[in-house]
């Protein structure tokens, strides 16, 4: 379970990039009913998501030259450089050279051996999101994955993580990730191969974020009027609760997931 007492391999920061800000602020204020705060005329355009007064996201405008619009999940880094080498020693590519930003603390962006994105933030002023696991928040992360054993070998190698296989069927396996030393109590997410047919039809590797809602069927509805595409319609998945998937109106993919449906 994810928490705000973070430590080095956990998720601590998550932000989307967006070609039109204003219209993403809409739309998942109308989705998980979050506020919108500017970082300041310095920022950029960048801003920072709210519910209830906490920071739970960051926004900003598309960065890099041929971006489209997704989330960026960071995880905690106690050194950003020491992790850019230890990506590029495990066969990842750096996207972002190791910064700071501001006073607030320093990222650096990532590419993984199976294409996909993910960023790291060592903490300075700022120690990562405010508010985690709670509802209309973030509350796991998961990667979806061209090649799962050269994946876990990966993030093993950058971030020391932790797992556990869960066998989901067929041919099916989930592997829980934690940081190491925790433990599965302290779990943020996993892992999974990406189906053949997806593979057939294009599907990249992607980590996505999980929010936590009150009532799957509503939210999708609420989505669902907003302008968002249904990738997964709600559908129970055992010992963990209740879900769906998106594509929100520009494209950046996400998760909502009720755990404390009645049939978990």
């Amino acid at each position: 379970m994810l928490t705000t007492a973070y430590v080095p391999g956990a998720p601590n920061w998550l932000d989307l990039g967006s070609p039109d800000t204003e219209a993403s602020i809409a739309f998942y204020s109308a989705v998980l009913g979050w506020d919108h705060q500017s970082a300041g005329p310095q920022a950029g355009g960048y801003g920072f998501f709210l519910y209830d007064g906490k920071v739970v996201a960051g926004l900003g405008p598309l960065a890099e030259d041929g971006a489209s619009p997704s989330w960026t999940v960071y995880f905690h880094s106690p050194d950003a450089d020491a992790t850019a080498r230890a990506v590029q020693d495990a066969g990842g590519s750096v996207r972002v050279n190791p910064a700071d930003v501001f006073t607030y603390g320093r990222m650096a962006a990532f590419t993984d051996p199976t294409g996909a994105d993910f960023a790291v933030w060592q903490p300075g002023d700022t120690n990562g999101l405010e508010l985690v696991a709670a509802p209309h928040t973030l509350c796991r992360v998961e990667l979806y994955t061209t090649d799962a054993p050269a994946a876990k070998a990966f993030y093993r190698s950058v971030f020391a993580w932790e797992s556990t296989d869960l066998e989901m069927g067929p041919g099916l396996t989930y592997t829980v990730l934690y940081p190491s030393g925790t433990g599965q109590d302290a779990a943020h997410g996993g892992l999974m191969q990406l189906p053949q047919a997806n593979l057939d039809a294009g599907a990249t590797a992607e980590w996505h974020p999980y929010f936590e809602v009150r009532d799957c069927e509503s939210t999708v509805a609420q989505a669902g009027e907003a302008g968002a595409i249904v990738l997964i319609p709600p559908m129970d998945v055992p010992g963990m609760g209740r879900m769906a998937m998106f594509l929100d109106p520009h494209g950046a993919a996400f998760a909502i997931i009720d755990s404390h449906s009645p049939n978990q």
